[in-house]
């Protein structure tokens, strides 16, 4: 039997965050739709390009988390180291989803063929992203934090916890596409396409890395950051 290689999940943070952000730019490029989980901060961040143009999606992504983690604080009647830590992840991948924009947008090429390969592709490496994200110890982003702490909070299961929350996001999203532009801008077929391959792409992404890998804690923060 083939041993396994070791991959360290501080390492595995890292990468999961520079290849969630270069899979959303992909996405975002693509113009299928981006996913029903960012399309909000994506869609405040369109609106507020027309009178700030200095704002990114970057910015408009660690905002918007923030927000989601002080309702949460509210909710929960206390706020939480975690909740701090997991807004220096968003803003840690706001920074680097704004780099990401920037690199896909060097890519000259354009045409149904293309956006078709840039989803794909957007949409696969998205997957990866949050696979790597979930083998480490660090905090999450607020969207998966949030989810989980909402489960734990009211007893009712991860899974339906996180689809009713995907439910309420694209309601959301919807809402503002119609409020902000009249029509749908961002929230598209490819949003709801993702929505329904995306836990499926997760669970086999993680399923091989899982048989291929064994993931490994290379320092000793787990405690201190939990």
């Amino acid at each position: 039997m083939k041993r396994k290689r070791i991959i360290y999940s501080e390492l595995a943070y890292f990468a999961g965050i520079f290849i969630l952000a270069l899979g959303t730019a992909f996405m975002e490029k693509a113009d299928f739709g981006i996913s029903m989980i960012v399309a909000p901060a994506y869609l405040i961040y369109l609106k507020a390009l027309e009178y700030l143009p200095f704002f990114s999606f970057g910015m408009s992504e660690y905002l918007v988390q923030a927000v989601l983690l002080f309702l949460l604080s509210c909710i929960m009647g206390k706020f939480k180291k975690i909740y701090f830590l997991s807004f220096v992840t968003a803003f840690f991948y706001g920074i680097v989803l704004d780099l990401a924009i920037d690199l896909v947008a060097l890519f000259p090429y354009a045409g149904i063929g293309w956006q078709v390969s840039f989803y794909l592709i957007g949409m696969v490496t998205c997957a990866m992203g949050v696979v790597l994200l979930l083998h480490t110890y660090f905090p999450p982003e607020a969207y998966e934090l949030v989810v989980k702490e909402l489960s734990q909070k009211f007893h009712i299961s991860f899974g339906i916890t996180k689809t009713i929350y995907d439910y309420c996001s694209c309601a959301l999203a919807v809402l503002l596409s119609l409020s902000f532009f009249g029509t749908f801008v961002g929230v598209k077929w490819g949003t709801f396409f993702c929505a329904l391959l995306n836990g499926w792409l997760i669970g086999k992404i993680s399923s091989f890395l899982e048989r291929k890998f064994i993931f490994r804690d290379m320092l000793s923060l787990k405690e201190k950051l939990q």
